[in-house]
């Protein structure tokens, strides 16, 4: 999924968008590694030596790899799934474009 991503952050480099990885690899040298080798440039967070049983995944009860989840401006989930739904996540935006316009 590392290209769709890097593909993702240039494209709504502009937008109320934030794209957050969590890695769970049990070691982080090869966090380090990953991350260097894979151009990630957005933050991507280390659950620690657990791996998949580390607290972010717990906490987010994430039984499957990739996992993705859309969170939208307002703080509901509007998404869990497996892939990016690119769709959706256009109109997610949209909607988060739309609502600071209408703030000011």
């Amino acid at each position: 999924m590392y290209p769709h991503e890097r593909s993702l952050v240039k494209k709504y480099s502009d937008a109320p968008f934030a794209l957050i990885g969590v890695n769970s690899d049990r070691e982080i040298a090869r966090v380090k590694t990953a991350i260097e080798k894979n151009n990630i440039t957005w933050r991507s967070f280390w659950q620690g030596a657990a791996g998949t049983g580390g607290p972010i995944s717990t906490r987010w009860n994430v039984r499957g790899w990739p996992t993705v989840v859309f969170i939208d401006h307002k703080g509901v989930i509007r998404f869990r799934g497996h892939h990016v739904d690119d769709k959706l996540l256009e109109r997610l935006i949209e909607e988060a474009r739309t609502d600071q316009a209408d703030k000011k």
